[in-house]
């Protein structure tokens, strides 16, 4: 972490930047949360560990607009929502200073949770170059965990520890991928359309319309959304009906199908726990298997396939009869 700390006081010192963007410590040790810094004494606040696991990819859409380049500390699986933006002009790459940082996975302190774990106060072994085991500070002692069982879902499926994108890069990433990405989505395509729909049902009927999902998704940049209308009655903070709470994340999913880089911010901040991200991913994997394997923000230059067309598109044989 001081390796962050130092390299961002240089840039602001010699005035390649004007402003960090990274991470400071939350209202507990666990929670750390996205934030800017424009002073050395600023950084005092700066964390990274395991637990930095918001991508700070969005926030560069309002760096951005301001005067002066930002330092922004990018992850590898950041790096394809910072790359997807550029793609789609919502961010200047001219005004960012991205560093790559170092990820062996970010914790879910849920998981933790999950194994008997209570009266948490902190846990130790967090940083990047930390032990396989976790130890974890509580009211009724210490208590230890493994690294990889309280990693976040989505780390479980690791796209990779390449950067898309990258100034310089500070820090090894590791590999955590032990799962398939798509066995989740197919268990539930296993189920029968009763089954499915019950699934989703229970999931979504936990939604308080919070709006944390939208707000965090690097693909959800829209500068109004179609749900702030008040012309109906989605814009209110508690879904009123039940058609009213699957019309929200359904439409959603489908304004991001192709753009998703499945970065699982969305699973991440949904304070109910609901697996949101099935959705985004349900959509990716038709989308690989109609039009071939393609991921978003992994190339600035490609087209994506629902913004694209080829003789090789779903339903080929209509264009080859009409030729």
């Amino acid at each position: 972490m001081q390796e962050l700390i130092n390299k961002a006081k240089e840039l602001l010192a010699n005035g390649t930047v004007v402003r960090v963007l990274g991470w400071r410590a939350g209202d507990l040790s666990y929670n750390p949360e996205p934030a800017f810094f424009e002073t050395e004494e600023d950084l005092q606040k700066f964390v990274y560990d395991g637990f930095c696991g918001a991508n700070l990819s969005k926030y560069m859409i309002e760096a951005s607009k301001l005067d002066g380049k930002t330092l922004v500390f990018l992850k590898p699986c950041d790096t394809y929502s910072f790359n997807q933006l550029i793609k789609e002009h919502r961010v200047d790459r001219e005004k960012a200073y991205i560093v790559g940082v170092g990820c062996r996975g970010k914790l879910d302190i849920d998981k933790i949770k999950e194994q008997g774990i209570k009266g948490i106060e902190s846990v130790e072994g967090t940083e990047l170059d930390g032990p396989d085991t976790l130890t974890i500070k509580t009211l009724y002692g210490d208590k230890t965990c493994s690294y990889a069982s309280a990693m976040l879902g989505r780390c479980h499926v690791c796209k990779g520890k390449e950067h898309m994108i990258a100034d310089e890069i500070i820090g090894e990433s590791k590999d955590t991928k032990d799962a398939e990405r798509f066995d989740a989505v197919k268990a539930v395509e296993a189920m029968s359309p009763e089954e499915r729909f019950n699934f989703f049902q229970k999931e979504l009927r936990k939604c308080i319309r919070c709006n944390a999902c939208r707000n965090v998704c690097p693909a959800c940049s829209c500068r109004k959304c179609v749900f702030d209308s008040n012309k109906f009655d989605s814009a209110q903070k508690a879904n009123v009906d039940s058609f009213e709470e699957k019309m929200f994340h359904v439409i959603r999913a489908f304004h991001v199908a192709g753009r998703c880089t499945d970065c699982g911010e969305c699973s991440r901040v949904c304070p109910q726990g609901i697996q949101l991200h099935l959705f985004n991913r349900k959509f990716i994997k038709d989308i690989n298997e109609y039009y071939g394997e393609f991921q978003a923000g992994a190339d600035i230059e490609a087209r994506g396939p629902l913004t694209n067309y080829t003789f090789d598109d779903v339903e080929p044989s209509i264009v080859k009869e009409r030729g």
